[in-house]
């Protein structure tokens, strides 16, 4: 039989008709002979408003521990309530708080931003399956984990989303759907734009970087658990009904779930452009960029200065580059020379977990501090880090990267 974990954030639970209606779309699925784990968080604005209550009460000295026993209550009441909302319709269901012997997520110690034992939470994980087994659904707190001393931890803000996730790779779910109070993904905020459309379809990768660049409608720690051979996607709870299209979160890549590194197979030539105080300057590097792309031709990385636009052009055709961005400068006044540079070789380094690894910069490129190769440009994203050497020190600069990736 198909599982299926289905989470409900808090607005979807924002008071007893949602609960009812979310209860609803779980038992329909249910009904349909899929097994259905739920994931809830706590109701909207619960959590804030027991930290409010805390620091009024409190303030800093609370302990870690007991703030993160403190802020579980939001959760404890939520499975509880949408428990015996299932039990109302008719089918048998039990809530899993971290006092039972059978919680699945087991962290280390760190109360308030606990880290997952995946191997201990994969073992733990398969206890779900025996309540699946007997018609039972189980009803798990979100954000919520235990440590091996019995004591409850959280993960984070966005800790729901990690669970659902993590719950799904554990049990090798079908599917994991995102419940929240928006139809899926938008192009933008419809609350800043009204032209905002519904995506039918999103990456991994690019739902990762827009939700770190605030989009709040997942977590990105969640994505690191997203299972490619696991289909997940995230619907409004307006429709109460869990098999609504929404959007699906396609991925990730294969070797996007490990470490990886890669060097460029051809040398890449630099291109800089002066003039004085170019980023006060309206329209200057869109004229270069449209230039290149009038000549069909890719750039693989932009540095910008008071001063100064540098590019990264293949040196196949890099003289042809030169040239007709020459004709931009000549014609723009607010440009003054051009110069085409040396022969580099671009180094990526791409890994899921780079957002969360404090120092992972220094890390890539302290080995090549140690062997004096110079590092001519650097740039980042959420999972990459891209450096630009020296193309005669490339095969030497990869080969050391890649041994700090394994």
């Amino acid at each position: 039989m198909e599982i299926i974990v289905a989470k409900f954030g808090g607005t979807s639970l924002g008071n007893g008709e949602r609960i009812k209606k979310a209860a609803e779309s779980v038992v329909r699925e249910y009904m349909k002979g899929k097994k259905v784990v739920v994931v809830v968080s706590a109701i909207n604005k619960t959590t804030d408003n027991i930290l409010k209550i805390v620091d009024d009460a409190i303030g800093k000295a609370i302990t870690e521990k007991q703030l993160a026993d403190i802020v579980t209550m939001g959760e404890k009441l939520s499975i509880r309530l949408f428990s015996s909302a299932i039990e109302s319709l008719g089918v048998k269901s039990e809530y899993i708080d971290p006092s039972k012997d059978n919680w699945p997520i087991i962290t280390d110690n760190n109360y308030l931003n606990a880290k997952v034992n995946f191997k201990e939470t994969e073992k733990k994980s398969k206890e779900l399956l025996k309540l699946l087994d007997q018609g039972i659904i189980p009803v798990v707190c979100g954000f919520l984990g235990r440590d091996d001393e019995g004591a409850v931890t959280t993960l984070g803000r966005g800790g729901s989303d990690v669970t659902a996730f993590l719950l799904g790779h554990c049990l090798k779910a079908e599917e994991v759907i995102i419940v929240t109070d928006v139809g899926g993904v938008m192009s933008t905020d419809p609350h800043k734009l009204q032209t905002a459309k519904k995506l039918d379809k999103i990456s991994v990768e690019e739902m990762r970087d827009l939700a770190t660049h605030g989009a709040q409608v997942l977590h990105p720690h969640a994505l690191r658990y997203k299972d490619p051979d696991i289909s997940a996607k995230i619907i409004g709870f307006e429709s109460g009904d869990l098999s609504a299209a929404g959007t699906e979160i396609m991925g990730p890549a294969e070797n996007q779930m490990l470490k990886t590194s890669a060097l460029s197979p051809r040398p890449i030539s630099v291109i800089a452009v002066v003039g004085e105080e170019l980023l006060t300057k309206k329209g200057i590097l869109s004229e270069l960029i449209d230039t290149l792309t009038a000549n069909d031709m890719n750039i693989y990385g932009i540095s910008t200065g008071q001063n100064s636009i540098t590019l990264f052009i293949d040196k196949d055709v890099a003289d042809k580059a030169h040239e007709v961005l020459h004709e931009v400068v000549v014609r723009n006044d607010n440009l003054s020379s051009i110069s085409l540079g040396m022969e580099i070789a671009m180094i990526t380094a791409t890994g899921q977990d780079f957002i969360d690894t404090p120092g992972i910069i220094t890390k890539i490129t302290e080995p090549l501090h140690k062997n004096k190769i110079n590092i001519v440009e650097i740039s980042s994203s959420q999972t990459s880090v891209v450096i630009f050497v020296d193309w005669a020190d490339g095969t030497k600069a990869y080969e050391l990267v890649r041994r700090v990736l394994k």
